[in-house]
């Protein structure tokens, strides 16, 4: 069973395509159930972002897991295969786990170095937890991904500056006011983890008021409260009253996750006749899209949404902090990667180490039964000699196959053994399952240990 990886980012595919690709909160579990059940697909994570759709599962076999994960999405998005796996991309083995510690570190995220994706990641492995969808492999994984993306955020100071998509969007829309947002009046549409964050850089950047609205007054009301307990002027409402409050405000926030449009043209046009010609910035950080692209056609309307920003990060520079973390996050897929080919030989060798043992057992029966009158301390010393030699003949090849293992072709020596010395192929599998069932026992345990450290 190996790692793959299937998806498509701002990297791969145009903000159109992520949009009919994108995969709302609560479409996740039933894509998940979809793919587990699948002929080729054992355990699976669905990550969904602004400008992500990321699968990561473990298969059977690299063909049929990506045919299997493929139709799952292409049914989804409603986009044919063929024209939606021109914007894949696909990782396999440690390629795949690589790429995950990569993503987790914020590297391959559209504003490098941006750390939110650490909180999406985790959202998204304790969503699949809940369906069911995790084993041991994800559940092992995941948290190492978590535990490298801390460690290179802390460590290398790629996110030193903060960033992240809403930093850069609100950014553009300063600009667009003057340069500078102390002081404006903003207008948050959406109430989740984007709000939230959204609602945390207006506070840092001297907003006079945030006015909260989302249709779920209770999402609204909460983001007001902090808002206001953390000394920037909140309030909340429903989505009727926005026109009336755009009127009043000098930007306009939308990053609320539903699918379809939310602000429409109308509404905007009427609150642009209402403010007497004074400019009004609106950022756009739904994917699908949250505002009616004929809003920036109106007069002193400027939209920043994600189109323009994957145009304009495009572009970024790659500094030392990123090459520090490229380095570090090599590191740790191989270090990841070594230790795994070396718990897959354990198996064979403790497999070994029992037929020896039974070799012995059975040769001392023998002995028995030929001299029964042996006395018992003579017995005792035969037998001492007797382990005290397999177990040095095994050391050597044992301790040999584990360190060769570590290497590319790990799992070719393991094979080597059990020819060499015609173990059972179910023998090591029987022990896997064993050593399967101890490990899962103890990463459950140092799951909420892990996630506390991921915080």
């Amino acid at each position: 069973m190996s790692v793959l990886v299937v998806g498509l980012s701002h990297r791969s595919a145009p903000v159109e395509v992520l949009e009919r690709a994108a995969v709302g909160a609560d479409d996740v579990p039933k894509l998940l159930d979809e793919m587990v059940h699948s002929t080729h697909v054992s355990e699976v994570v669905l990550l969904s972002t602004c400008n992500r759709i990321e699968v990561y599962a473990v298969v059977d076999a690299f063909h049929g897991g990506l045919a299997d994960v493929s139709a799952v999405l292409s049914r989804h998005s409603g986009m044919p295969l063929t024209e939606l796996t021109e914007h894949f991309y696909v990782h396999y083995a440690g390629s795949a786990v690589q790429h995950l510690f990569a993503v987790a570190s914020g590297l391959d995220s559209m504003v490098v170095g941006e750390a939110q994706i650490l909180g999406q990641l985790r959202a998204a492995y304790a969503t699949a937890d809940e369906t069911g969808t995790v084993g041991r492999s994800l559940h092992e994984l995941a948290q190492q991904a978590l535990r490298v993306g801390k460690r290179v955020h802390a460590s290398t100071g790629i996110d030193g500056a903060g960033a992240s998509v809403v930093s850069e969007a609100l950014a553009d829309a300063a600009q667009a006011l003057g340069g500078d947002l102390a002081g404006r009046r903003a207008v948050l549409v959406g109430a989740g983890a984007m709000g939230a964050l959204a609602a945390a850089h207006l506070r840092r950047a001297g907003a006079a008021e945030i006015v909260v609205l989302n249709r779920s007054p209770e999402r609204a009301e909460r983001l007001a409260e902090t808002t206001n307990g953390h000394g920037t002027p909140a309030r909340h409402g429903t989505l009727d009253v926005l026109a009336d409050e755009l009127a009043a405000a000098d930007l306009m926030v939308a990053c609320t996750g539903a699918v379809g449009t939310v602000v429409d043209r109308a509404t905007v046009a009427a609150a642009v006749t209402a403010r007497g010609g004074r400019p009004l910035a609106v950022c756009d950080l739904g994917l699908p899209r949250d505002v009616d692209p004929g809003i920036a056609a109106l007069p002193g309307v400027t939209v920043v949404d994600l189109v323009g920003l994957q145009r304009r990060l495009s572009t970024g520079e790659r500094g030392a902090a990123v090459a520090a973390a490229q380095e570090l996050v090599a590191e740790e897929a191989q270090a990841y990667l070594a230790a795994q080919r070396s718990a897959e030989v354990t198996p064979t060798v403790t497999a070994l180490r029992r037929r020896a043992s039974d070799v012995i057992d059975a040769e001392l029966l023998r002995l028995d039964s030929r001299l029964p009158d042996l006395d018992g301390h003579v017995r005792d010393e035969f037998t001492r000699s007797v382990r005290r030699v397999v177990d040095k003949l095994l050391h050597t090849p044992t301790v040999q196959v584990k360190r060769l293992a570590e290497g590319p072709d790990g799992d070719s020596y393991a094979a080597a053994l059990r020819t060499l010395f015609e173990l059972d192929p179910q023998a090591p599998a029987a022990v896997a399952l064993q050593r399967s069932g101890d490990v899962l026992a103890a990463l459950e345990a140092r799951t909420d240990v892990a996630e506390g450290e991921a915080r």
